[in-house]
């Protein structure tokens, strides 16, 4: 498996909203994606981290690619102050139900 883990600067106050507004839902336009998760900063409610894991790197990449994933991207990026922090790699353990290592 392969993903990222995001480091997101939000606007203050828009994490939330973000996700009201956001379709998180997964799709079609998503094949291969395994799992998406954010998480808010107990230091900083203004901080979030996304994890994204696909089934492979090839998987990952596809769906960075089409226009459905960078329309959402421009869509995030409205409530973001800057850039995420991206931080891809291939994920190497993992304990999830029903899923091997």
């Amino acid at each position: 498996m392969f993903g990222t883990v995001a480091k997101m600067k939000f606007k203050p106050g828009m994490l939330k909203v973000m996700l009201e507004e956001t379709e998180l839902d997964s799709s079609e336009q998503d094949r291969g994606m395994v799992a998406v998760l954010v998480f808010q900063s107990t230091d900083d409610p203004d901080i979030g981290f996304m994890v994204a894991v696909a089934e492979s790197e090839e998987a990952y990449r596809a769906n960075a690619d089409r226009p459905e994933t960078d329309a959402r991207f421009r869509k995030m990026m409205e409530f973001l102050e800057r850039e995420p922090e991206w931080n891809d790699g291939h994920l190497i353990y993992s304990e999830l139900p029903g899923r091997s290592r």
